[in-house]
């Protein structure tokens, strides 16, 4: 048997189809499809069904996956820990990010890595879409879940709890005025972000208490462009406190701060594909990262 074979056919399989998979690996598309149709005709049985717009598994093929992706798995984590004692973090570290976390956060801790290891180059992508780290070539994927979480073939590290709060214009919330509890921004204009469905304040007593997003004066995903929407008195926005400070310093913003509530804060995730050893990369800089956040508390 071919075992680049049966490795291509549990790369389709791990990442949802040819394309996927291809794009993860760098081949073409048509080397995967030859794989695969390769090992089925070794086997002498169908391992995938095909359709214009999906791959799954036959039974023999959810067999083979199961016995022998694993196996896969095992062998390359057997092979880099056999040369991570005498191997230095180079290479390239592919990151991506959301604006509002990498924009303030990432840098600091970027350039810190840089710095105690000559030979490693960083990618950083800000992305405002959702990344799935299994499907694109990314080392780590930082995101900010509120409600979701990704499939348990992921691996999941909580890595930041980001203060965030209510800001406005001070001629709109003269215009306004002061509310007192969530309920009363349902009269306001809203600037949220595409991925807002409520913004939730916890009250002294731990309750939560949920504002829905309706009708919304502004909606986008790039928060420097909602922290411009709020300066120009076109809505109340949810943000990060450090990543309007200068707007606040400045007296083009100002803070609302509702009596006896908080705003939900802000969770940064470092999404890994769901490997058991992490590089030696990898793992440096989310030792950094984490040392980084401790400082700010």
């Amino acid at each position: 048997m071919n075992w680049n074979d049966c490795e291509m056919f549990c790369h389709v399989v791990e990442h949802g189809g040819f394309s996927a998979a291809a794009h993860y690996l760098g081949h073409p598309k048509s080397s995967i499809s030859s794989a695969v149709q390769r090992l089925e005709q070794e086997l002498d049985t169908r391992l995938l069904e095909r359709t214009t717009r999906s791959v799954r598994t036959t039974e023999a093929g959810e067999i083979l996956y199961k016995r022998a992706a694993h196996l896969f798995t095992n062998l390359h984590e057997a092979c880099n820990e056999a040369l991570s004692s005498r191997r230095e973090v180079a290479g390239t570290l592919r990151i991506a990010a959301p604006y509002e976390f990498g924009a303030h956060h990432l840098g600091p801790v970027a350039c810190r890595v840089m710095e105690t290891y000559p030979h490693l180059q960083l990618q950083i992508d800000v992305e405002h879409r959702q990344i799935n780290p299994h499907v694109e070539p990314y080392d780590i994927v930082f995101a900010m879940l509120e409600h979701q979480l990704p499939s348990s073939s992921i691996v999941i590290r909580r890595m930041f709890s980001l203060e965030r709060g209510l800001f406005t214009s001070p001629a709109l919330l003269r215009q306004m005025g002061q509310p007192l509890h969530p309920a009363d921004l349902k009269s306001w204009p809203l600037v949220v972000s595409s991925a807002d469905t409520e913004w939730t304040f916890t009250d002294k007593d731990g309750v939560d208490h949920g504002v829905p997003i309706q009708n919304p004066r502004v909606i986008s995903a790039n928060a420097d462009f909602r922290l411009q929407a709020a300066t120009s008195s076109f809505g109340i926005t949810r943000v990060t406190a450090n990543f309007c400070a200068p707007a606040v310093s400045r007296g083009e913003l100002v803070r609302v701060r509702l009596p006896d509530y908080t705003c939900e804060p802000l969770r940064i995730y470092a999404l890994l594909p769901g490997k058991r050893m992490v590089p030696e990369k990898v793992r440096y800089f989310l030792e950094a990262l984490a040392a980084y956040s401790h400082a700010l508390r």
